[in-house]
């Protein structure tokens, strides 16, 4: 059965467009949905020019959780880039979510990074995040900081059967 096309769409607090993309529905586990990407895939940050990401790469959409996480190749120097969002919407074949500007990253040395704080704490003011948004950001990232480090939940490997998987996709959509 051939994957099927899913639009991933991040937004902003006020609703502007963010990053949005194509990818390729691969499956779902114990850890939520599972979308591939090819290199080549193109995708735009909000209204800018399209970008091409030469790296394949799989994204974890959780079921429930303040956050989506997109595991790079072996070619790139960041591994795992967590962005820390509301819980993400489906809506048919789109997935949405609000970007809270916090990232947590793992780079191929191991370490792991919280990115962003001075774009979340600007946000917090330009787009008036309400108490519930914060702490419910700042929660998430904790929560990511560790389970990166601990290599807890889908930050494992368990990312590695679906990249696999993304050799076999069709060419980018």
């Amino acid at each position: 059965m051939e994957a099927q096309p899913v639009k991933l769409v991040f937004r902003k607090y006020d609703g502007s467009l963010h990053w949005h993309l194509e990818a390729r529905y691969l499956g779902e586990d114990e850890y939520g949905h599972w979308l591939g990407c090819r290199p080549g895939t193109v995708g735009r940050r909000g209204h800018e020019v399209e970008v091409v990401w030469e790296q394949a790469f799989v994204t974890l959409i959780p079921r429930s959780a303040w956050w989506i996480a997109t595991f790079n190749d072996e070619t790139q120097s960041t591994r795992v880039y967590c962005d820390v969002t509301t819980v993400p919407v489906w809506n048919g074949a789109e997935v949405t979510a609000i970007d809270l500007d916090l990232d947590v990253i793992r780079l191929d040395d191991g370490r792991v990074e919280l990115v962003d704080q001075d774009e979340f704490a600007e946000h917090q003011v330009r787009y008036g995040y309400p108490p519930e948004i914060i702490a419910g950001a700042e929660t998430s990232a904790a929560w990511l900081l560790d389970a990166l480090r601990s290599g807890r939940g889908p930050f494992g490997g368990g990312h590695e059967p679906w990249l696999r998987q993304v050799a076999a996709l069709p060419e980018p959509i």
